[in-house]
């Protein structure tokens, strides 16, 4: 049974930083596929960023881009997230997800990954 977790979500103004944390349990890959999504209140769930397994390649959303880090530590299975200068618009839940799959190959849709949190909700005031 795979589980994640995430933390670190909250309340914070126009400008402010959060760390969003994943903690990744089960029999996965050794080195899994990490991403990040979000989903705003009336909108589909937006790709935000992923790491590969082996390399740790990053890739990211536009919108993300310049603002946003993932990294990981797979010595603690931890996936992190720390998202700079935030916006009104980056307001959403914020999930990540794993794949069952990893080495050097990173996703950005969906149905690429296999397993996925319950989600932490990120509110950025104007």
């Amino acid at each position: 049974q795979v589980q994640l977790v995430e933390s670190g979500g909250g309340l914070v103004q126009a400008g402010d930083s959060l760390r969003l944390s994943c903690a990744v349990s089960g029999r996965t890959a050794s080195e899994p596929t990490l991403g990040w999504f979000r989903r705003a209140p009336g909108k589909k769930t937006e790709f935000v960023a992923t790491i590969s397994g082996s390399l740790g390649t990053t890739y990211y959303a536009d919108s993300a881009k310049g603002r946003f880090t993932i990294s990981r530590d797979n010595a603690k299975n931890l996936v992190y997230l720390q998202m700079n200068s935030l916006k009104p618009e980056d307001t959403a839940v914020y999930y990540c997800a794993a794949s069952d799959y990893g080495g050097s190959y990173y996703y950005t849709t969906e149905g690429e990954y296999d397993y996925w949190g319950q989600g932490t909700q990120v509110t950025v005031s104007s």
